[in-house]
């Protein structure tokens, strides 16, 4: 089944037919989000696609990625480029997922609008489904948190102890691997909003690499991570 909404077509099963309207507040309230962080609208329509199980977004992901033995981990349940949103229907996640339950409102919000930042940073990106991308993970997944309000005090908190305790990547490429991936690079793109400003922000978005970022920002690896460092330390 198929709808058309101002800036989305949404797609869903007759399954689903009695959530839609949750799930289309959600996604207006995701849009709303991400139009005033950026003080701009998405440059083009998109797709929002609500698979009814794992097993279907397995199946999108697998053609999409032309990956025909991919298996997803247990966590994923949404993802976002500059043409599509596909989701496992949120009704679904407590059964379907491991860290996920639709039944926390302020998290299911959050999580769609994270995704709706991929769909906005997509439509500027040099690489609309960031597939041409190199060192930049920390900034789109760390863009995403930070820009849908999933970094919030008791993430900064878990992030400040790790530098507290010297335990912090010294790499960029590290701030998106383990545990604290999220916060670690919602962290570092929350520091670049406030040391550089939201237009800078903004004009990073079509980078597909971290030297390009880097150079944008007039800094070095090492320099931005000890800077990073001490803010998150003040805070």
């Amino acid at each position: 089944m198929k709808e058309k909404h101002k800036k989305f077509e949404l797609a869903y099963t007759h399954s689903d037919k009695q959530n839609k309207k949750e799930y289309v507040s959600f996604i207006n309230i995701g849009i709303d989000s991400v139009d005033s962080f950026f003080s701009d609208d998405y440059k083009k329509s998109f797709s929002v696609i609500i698979h009814p199980n794992r097993h279907s977004l397995d199946s999108a992901w697998k053609n999409d990625w032309k990956m025909p033995d991919f298996t997803s981990e247990c966590w994923m349940v949404a993802s976002g480029v500059a043409d599509k949103l596909d989701m496992i229907s949120p009704k679904q996640w407590k059964e379907q997922s491991c860290e996920h339950d639709d039944a926390d409102k302020i998290k299911t919000q959050q999580l769609i609008t994270h995704e709706l930042v991929h769909v906005f940073h997509g439509q500027l990106n040099k690489s609309p489904d960031f597939s041409d991308v190199s060192g930049i993970d920390w900034f789109a997944e760390g863009l995403a948190a930070f820009a849908s309000g999933q970094c919030d005090t008791e993430k900064i908190l878990s992030i400040k102890k790790l530098i507290a305790d010297k335990k912090n990547p010294i790499e960029l490429d590290n701030f998106w691997k383990g545990k604290y991936r999220y916060w670690l690079s919602g962290s570092m793109v929350m520091f670049i909003d406030h040391a550089y400003g939201r237009a800078t922000i903004i004009k990073l978005l079509p980078f597909n690499n971290k030297t390009e970022i880097l150079s944008y920002l007039h800094t070095t690896e090492a320099q931005l991570i000890n800077d990073w460092s001490k803010y998150i330390e003040k805070l």
